[in-house]
């Protein structure tokens, strides 16, 4: 018996030790860190409106759709025309009769000097050599030419020693004689625009760059409008991008039709279409705007004779007018004589002869080319070319 309770007491104790054993171990180790708890969300502040600052919005009274005015279905919603742009006006040139004798004044006052430097050295008491070489030097600064020059000095040594007297009017009567029969009173100056056989003419207009060329091929328009002509415009200068544009308000100003093509396009395609519209149109003036080019430059110049073998496949040119700056004298001459040998110039226009320029230019080109000035510029007016009157030049020239 004693046994038995000795050995439940000795179980009872290696329990209790085991038990104590367990506890301390689990003491040891660290617990897991218990979840933590959801924060708290707090609402992001709301944006202000303009004006107050950071302050919360406020509640603001809305509308709804049935409170709203909306437009009805019934009302048309109007959209506004662009502006129709206005035809320009037509207007009416001025006569081209007695136009020189109107814009003489202008002339004479960049021409006296010629004629009253030579009137000058005439009256002088005795005429020695040396006033001689005087009249010589004037005249060739004057852009007369040597040739011109020598013929008309001989010829007043020659009436001046036959006449004896040498009153100013003497002198101005001989000079001017002796000028006209340089400028020539004897030869046609009318632009050809109305052949006999056909309809309509034909006018090429050529020159360098730089001497107005477009610009007299429009107020060339006008002066045959100012006859009663109807004419069709050709703006076969396709290289240079605003010279259509320019044609064609000299056109429209005046009420002609202006044929162009496509910016660098095909001078000579621009040239055939007018001329074949200007015989649709029945008018009685084709005229041609080419573009300027320098003489020098051998395939430009080819391309302008390309350009009038093309436009004569229609019918051959009444004219070729040659445009000169009169300001380059003449240096104007060898520019001159290769275009008359590319498309055979009929007629001469001068212009800025109102400016710096010699009035002797006439005589020298004249003579250069075979061919006469039919038309002179007298300004920057729309009317300020005039057809060209000897007479009126010359009395221009040495004043009154």
């Amino acid at each position: 018996m004693e046994t038995v309770i000795l050995a439940v007491v000795i179980a009872v104790v290696v329990l209790g030790a085991l038990g104590g054993l367990v506890v301390g171990s689990r003491r040891k180790k660290s617990l897991p860190p218990p979840p933590p708890a959801a924060p708290d969300i707090t609402a992001p502040p709301a944006e202000p409106h303009v004006g107050d600052e950071a302050e919360t919005p406020r509640d603001e009274p809305r509308r709804t759709i049935e409170e709203v005015d909306l437009p009805g279905g019934s009302t048309p919603v109007v959209v506004a025309e662009p502006p129709v742009p206005e035809a320009p006006a037509i207007e009416i040139p001025e006569p081209t009769a007695g136009r020189l004798v109107r814009l003489r004044a202008r002339l004479s006052r960049s021409q006296n000097a010629l004629g009253k430097g030579l009137l000058t050295l005439l009256s002088r008491e005795h005429l020695d050599e040396e006033t001689w070489e005087e009249v010589e030097d004037t005249l060739l600064t004057a852009d007369v030419g040597v040739q011109p020059t020598t013929e008309l000095v001989d010829r007043l040594r020659e009436r001046v020693k036959v006449l004896g007297t040498r009153t100013p009017d003497e002198l101005r009567g001989l000079l001017r004689e002796e000028l006209l029969k340089l400028v020539g009173t004897d030869v046609d100056r009318a632009v050809k625009t109305e052949p006999e056989d056909r309809k309509p003419g034909i006018v090429m207009v050529v020159g360098v760059n730089g001497t107005g060329k477009t610009t007299t091929t429009g107020k060339l328009a006008r002066v045959l409008v100012a006859d009663g002509r109807t004419v069709v415009l050709g703006a076969a200068d396709t290289f240079r991008a605003a010279a259509a544009d320019q044609l064609q308000t000299w056109g429209e100003r005046v009420g002609a039709h202006t044929v162009r093509g496509p910016e660098a396009g095909d001078p000579a395609s621009v040239a055939f279409d007018a001329v074949k519209e200007g015989k649709e149109m029945d008018v009685d003036v084709v005229l041609i705007d080419t573009a300027g080019r320098l003489h020098t430059k051998t395939g430009l110049m080819d391309e302008l004779g390309k350009v009038k073998r093309v436009v004569e496949k229609h019918a051959p040119l009444d004219e070729v007018l040659l445009v000169l700056d009169a300001t380059t004298g003449q240096n104007g001459l060898v520019q001159a004589r290769v275009f008359a040998e590319v498309v055979d110039i009929t007629g001469i226009v001068l212009t800025k002869l109102d400016g710096t320029a010699k009035g002797g230019i006439v005589i020298a080109v004249q003579r250069e080319l075979g061919v006469p000035v039919k038309l002179i510029g007298l300004g920057e007016g729309a009317d300020d070319l005039a057809p060209f009157e000897p007479e009126a030049f010359v009395d221009a020239l040495i004043g009154e």
